[in-house]
């Protein structure tokens, strides 16, 4: 017996949660399907802010060359335009929810800089704006009478006809998203929902990397669950390394925002020397890829294990009024902002590729939609510019709820018959050691062959290794009962091949993707596609 609901959204950062509370609002009955706490999201640890045009000194043309020049010839300029259009009127339908942004003295909204960007631009609640953004949208979820949000379901393939890619399951009709299979992970079985159209606001893959600032749920779920139904996913090559995550021993990576940059902090090597205008006249202000690779490159150099953010200029009642989570955090690892230097390293951010979509969050599958960052709109081309993800994940949340309004009133929801999951003979695992093996592999290779710089022969290393993981965690799942770490692990080596794919693709080296082999950008600007 499957569940109904005119939309399904599947995760709960600032997209799924904006396009929810859109959809909900005309009278549409949704679900929100996430793997853990409807909180637990990308957009909850989103320090920095979120950009838009709203000073009289700044306008949308100056945001639109600054994004177009961070991303390095790939942004699709119409797309740059509308979507930055619309970022004034989103922020104010943010305010509305009761997203309360830092202001100054005289009340006027405190804008931030950050890397890349020309004008002072990033509106922020001090440095926990994801957070509060997602507590202002997570209450008004809680408020409406239209959304029901399911806490620990994990979903795992999307119902498309005619034939389910699930198990040798088939259904007729026309082309389209019909619903889909979700884990729920409490009880350890699998429930059918069936929907008139399905959002994927599933966030990045951060998980697929060693050292990364994404939370544990980073796993491109969305982004594998798309790929499987045959819809078309591009760009993946181009994953951005954070320039400043805090150094420590273990894989733990807390972000270091930029914007404590744009108050003057200066990146130092380990002899003291602020070496950031050896790479860029913009010197620590460069775009996150430049930063990035002079930090990779002052590492070798030196056979450091990270560089010094020196933060001693920023006076320390400005840091404890402007970033009060990031000083606590350095206050408890015994480092003083105000005389001491903070231990930086690059570590896996965001992905600026995906499922490809238009302007109304439409991919190539109907009534399947995807927006933030599991989407791919050509906003952020070969390098996002700093905050603009929050801003692209809500204006497009808006522009797809539109759309999908249309949408289901074209289609005949229950049309097609939606056969039930069959786990058959399927028994529990005994060897679940397989799924921690092969966890640790994928990320030390995607670390290692796949990070800030790469070569012909390291692309094809962990081509070769991704691989052979694929086909032994297909033979564990054919074997036994799915579990969430399980689909987890299938859903990272795909969205890792997926990316390995795309890199080898691009001969040059261009915004994220640097490649030894192809040192200078290629005259042909072109997408890359992952092979459906």
């Amino acid at each position: 017996m499957s569940k109904y609901f005119d939309v399904i959204v599947v995760g709960s950062g600032i997209a799924g949660l904006s396009f929810a509370l859109k959809v909900a609002e005309a009278g549409r009955k949704v679900a929100i399907i996430t793997k853990k706490n409807s909180a637990e999201s990308n957009t909850n640890y989103a320090q920095g802010g979120i950009a838009a045009v709203t000073s009289q000194t700044d306008d949308v043309e100056m945001h639109v060359a600054d994004t177009l020049d961070a991303g390095d010839g790939l942004c699709d300029e119409p797309a740059v335009r509308e979507i930055l259009k619309d970022g004034p009127a989103s922020i104010e339908e943010l305010i509305q929810r009761g997203v309360d942004f830092s202001q100054l003295g005289d009340g006027r909204v405190s804008l931030g800089k950050e890397g890349g960007h020309s004008k002072r631009r990033i509106l922020h609640v001090r440095d926990v704006t994801g957070k509060a953004i997602e507590q202002a949208l997570l209450h008004a979820i809680e408020c409406s009478p239209n959304i029901e949000t399911l806490e620990h379901f994990f979903a795992m393939d999307l119902i498309t006809p005619p034939k389910v890619r699930r198990r040798g399951l088939s259904a007729a009709g026309p082309h389209r998203v019909l619903g889909l299979y979700a884990l729920n992970t409490h009880q350890g079985t699998v429930e059918t929902f069936r929907a008139g159209a399905v959002l994927l606001a599933t966030g990045g893959i951060g998980q697929i990397y060693q050292y990364t600032t994404n939370p544990y749920i980073a796993t491109g779920d969305g982004i594998a669950m798309a790929y499987r139904a045959g819809v078309e996913v591009q760009n993946m090559e181009f994953i951005q390394f954070h320039p400043t995550a805090f150094y420590t021993k273990d894989s733990d990576r807390f972000l270091i925002s930029e914007a404590v940059r744009g108050e003057g902090a200066i990146l130092r090597n380990m002899e003291g020397e602020a070496f950031m205008s050896r790479y860029d006249a913009r010197k620590d202000l460069a775009p996150r890829d430049i930063v990035a690779r002079a930090i990779d490159a002052e590492m070798k150099m030196s056979g450091a294990r990270h560089v010094w953010l020196d933060t001693r200029g920023i006076a320390l009642e400005e840091m404890k009024a402007r970033f009060p989570n990031i000083y606590a955090y350095c206050r408890e690892r015994g480092i003083s902002t105000e005389k001491d230097m903070i231990p930086v390293v690059p570590a896996a951010h965001y992905l600026c590729g995906g499922v490809k979509t238009n302007l109304n969050s439409e991919t190539s599958l109907s009534g399947l939609y995807a927006c933030g960052e599991v989407a791919c709109t050509g906003l952020h081309g070969a390098n996002r510019l700093a905050s603009n993800s929050l801003l692209e994940a809500v204006v497009m949340a808006n522009r797809g709820a539109r759309a999908v309004l249309g949408y289901l009133e074209s289609v005949d929801v229950m049309e097609a018959e939606l056969p039930d999951w069959k786990d058959g003979d399927f028994r529990d695992s005994d060897e679940r050691v397989v799924l921690l093996h092969n966890w640790d592999e994928v990320k030390r290779t995607m670390w290692d062959y796949v990070g800030i710089v790469r070569t012909k022969k390291r692309l094809e290393r962990a081509r070769t290794r991704i691989k052979t993981l694929d086909r032994e965690i297909n033979e564990y799942y054919w074997n036994f009962k799915v579990e969430e770490s399980l689909l987890e692990l299938r859903n990272m080596i795909l969205v890792a091949a997926l990316v390995i794919d795309c890199a080898l693709q691009r001969e040059e080296s261009r915004g994220l993707h640097y490649n030894l082999d192809y040192p200078n950008k290629s005259d042909q600007l072109r997408n890359s596609t992952a092979a459906l």
